[in-house]
């Protein structure tokens, strides 16, 4: 069973206090503490429980060519997300990757994110097709991706284990003409 958002006791968000930047090491502790969220977790294949080493190494580890960015709101990170591009035949191919804050699902920030990752890949990285795997079960993300280009291409069955069973994730791409 999927967590329950927690209630937002928030105003609505003005999109102008959203500071999209690059991510940095020391963001680690922000993006982890983020992702381990039940909600945030629920749609990737990250396990529970991760320490905030495993995220730096990650953000440190990460190719030169791909995109890391975290939406901040006063101070404090509420979404992270990027491309990972792929080497050589499939260069003009990228893996995207989106995560909100629990609290501030269904607030426009997760279509702010992707906007703007969608906007390097087409005028900065240069990519023609962006694709991602989302879950069957997660409908907020599947009509954002889809509101903003993206169709579905196939039926992963089985795709992961999660809470103690398998699901499904659809493959999406989104192609530049």
């Amino acid at each position: 069973m999927k967590p329950e958002p927690s209630p937002s006791s928030h105003p609505a968000i003005d999109p102008n206090q959203i500071v999209i930047r690059a991510a940095r090491s020391d963001d680690a502790e922000g993006i982890n503490a983020m992702a381990n969220l039940p909600g945030f977790r629920w749609g990737t294949l990250r396990m529970p429980h991760q320490p905030p080493e495993a995220t730096r190494k990650w953000l440190e580890s990460r190719a030169p060519g791909d995109l890391n960015l975290v939406a901040v709101l006063e101070g404090r990170i509420v979404a992270s997300g990027g491309i990972t591009s792929f080497p050589g035949r499939r260069a003009h191919a990228g893996m995207l990757g989106l995560g909100v804050h629990d609290d501030f699902q269904g607030r426009g920030i997760g279509t702010r994110m992707l906007r703007e990752i969608l906007a390097m890949a087409d005028d900065w990285l240069g990519l023609k097709r962006v694709e991602l795997t989302v879950y069957t079960d997660n409908g907020p993300a599947i009509a954002l991706y889809e509101r903003s280009g993206f169709e579905r291409e196939g039926l992963h069955r089985n795709y992961a284990f999660r809470a103690g069973r398998f699901v499904d994730a659809y493959a999406m791409a989104r192609l530049k003409v």
